[in-house]
């Protein structure tokens, strides 16, 4: 049961050690030897004993987060000091960072599923060869999951019309390549005019909120610009390469009359 005192800081509801081992899912050694560290503040002390409030908990769990994402302690410590940012700023700017902007669910399909979508051509050379390209992902036991569902049918429905399965994953791998050159760009842009600036003022208290945000709508609004660009972009090569299509038929046709 959480004892209810009034620390320094406003914080109603402060922790023991042992409370806030608990209710962070560390022990009570790593967080002492995160203190040690100069990870975590001091608690606040009261009739010899340490309390622990919400700016703890939310510390530890940024900690305990980014050492799942793999970063050792030093690393931490060093991002920390440099962004004197709050851990719940810190924790809003991961998630902004780490959310999955797809909006599509992963589907699993069975070999035999395939199969019946590609017929023969789905073999065990072809499967392999969409794993390449991230078309698949080969989960054991023939199973494999399609992490965007989407583009499985794309492939479908052109294999369908006539093109050969090989041909059509060799063209997912190129586009793949060109979609990670253009990603680069639109998160060079972001880095350069938001994010660097934003270090270079010292990471200003009133503007995390604006970067965060930023970063968040920074996936959403490069794929509205690339689909923008891409239509323009295709309706031109569409009438490029049919116009010179019929100016060869209406070639071949006079030459025959």
């Amino acid at each position: 049961m959480l004892r209810c005192v009034t620390s320094g800081n406003g914080d109603a509801y402060a922790l023991t050690i042992e409370q806030l081992a608990a209710k962070s899912g560390m022990t009570v050694r790593n967080i002492r030897a995160h203190r040690a560290r100069g990870l975590l503040p001091a608690p606040e002390v009261r009739e010899r004993v340490g309390y622990y409030g919400r700016e703890h908990v939310g510390r530890l769990r940024l900690i305990a987060q980014m050492q799942a994402d793999g970063f050792n302690l030093r690393a931490i410590e060093r991002l920390l000091q440099e962004t004197h940012g709050r851990p719940e700023q810190l924790l809003s700017l991961k998630q902004a960072v780490s959310v999955p902007f797809e909006s599509e669910q992963p589907q699993v399909f069975t070999v035999a599923d395939l199969q019946e979508r590609f017929g023969e051509q789905a073999d065990e050379r072809a499967l392999a060869r969409a794993e390449q390209v991230g078309l698949l992902t080969a989960l054991g036991d023939g199973r494999y999951e399609a992490p965007m569902p989407s583009l499985l049918d794309a492939a479908e429905e052109v294999v369908g019309r006539g093109v050969p399965l090989k041909h059509a994953l060799t063209v997912i791998a190129k586009v793949r390549e060109q979609c990670r050159t253009v990603a680069r760009e639109f998160v060079k842009l972001f880095l350069d005019d938001l994010w660097k600036p934003f270090a270079d003022a010292g990471y200003p208290e009133e503007r995390w909120s604006e970067v965060t945000e930023s970063i968040e709508r920074l996936r959403p609004l490069s794929s509205r610009a690339l689909l923008a660009a891409y239509q323009l972009t295709m309706s031109r090569e569409v009438e490029l390469a049919f116009g010179r299509e019929l100016e060869r038929l209406t070639k071949r046709g006079s030459r025959k009359s």
